[in-house]
This record gives structure tokens, C-alpha cells and sequence, in this order.
């Protein structure tokens, strides 16, 4: 696994499992606090993933380099399925990028294989804060 360096998705328990160029995988072992009233896991939970794993696939950089920032300038989201399972495992990849901004598309699945979501996002990079 790899550090996330992200006090909230560290909260809800999100794992980095698989960073390289233009591609970021995370897992998220499920736990009745990330469900809705329907039992299903909450709609807010997924759309975190995505944004998440989206903008993570932008930001790698090898060991010992300076890391990149950035922020979510839009995220279109779409939820296409609703199931069960122990775990959601978010997968994202850069689609297009040029010296500011990158786009990358995301999708969420549950460990049954099911994908319940997806989103395509444009992320603009920022100065680390110091």
C-alpha cells in the first residue's frame, strides 16, 4: 500500500493499493457507517472515492520527487448500480493532460466485480502548500 497523506480518507478507512503513472486504484472495506438508510452504501461515500481516486491518478510521482497537489475543478458523477459487498475498489485513470489542468475518468465497483459508479473529472494542479 502506499501512504495517502489525507486525514479524511484515512477517516473513512480508504487504502491506496496500486499508484503508478496516470493510474490510482483504492480499496475501502465497508462497515455499516458508510451505508445508507437502505443498507447500500451512501451515495456520498462513492462520490468520494471517485473524486478521489480521479484526482490520485494525476498525482503520482516517483519516490524522493517533490509531491503534486491539486483540486477538483468538476466532477460528473453517475451511479448505475446498487449491491452488496464487503469492499468498494475504485480505479481511476488520466484521460487527457496538459501543464495545469488533467481529466481523468474513475469507476467504483464492489469486490462482487458490480460497478455501482462512475465519474469523469478535470482537476487543476496546485502549489504545495508550505
Amino acid at each position: 500500500m502506499h501512504p495517502l497523506n489525507n486525514p479524511f480518507l484515512e477517516h473513512l478507512g480508504v487504502e491506496l493499493v496500486e499508484w503508478r503513472e496516470g493510474h490510482a486504484r483504492m480499496r475501502l472495506p465497508l462497515a455499516p457507517h458508510h451505508g445508507n438508510r437502505t443498507g447500500r452504501v451512501q451515495g456520498g461515500v462513492l462520490c468520494t472515492l471517485l473524486d478521489a481516486v480521479a484526482g490520485y491518478s494525476g498525482l503520482y510521482v516517483e519516490p524522493g520527487e517533490p509531491a503534486l497537489e491539486a483540486v477538483t475543478l468538476g466532477l460528473t458523477t453517475h451511479f448505475i448500480a446498487s449491491g452488496d459487498g464487503t469492499a468498494a475498489i475504485a480505479t481511476g485513470r488520466i484521460t487527457s493532460r496538459g501543464r495545469r489542468i488533467f481529466f481523468a475518468e474513475a469507476q467504483v465497483a464492489l469486490d462482487s466485480g458490480l460497478v455501482v459508479a462512475t465519474a469523469m473529472g478535470n482537476f487543476r494542479y496546485v502549489s504545495a502548500r508550505g
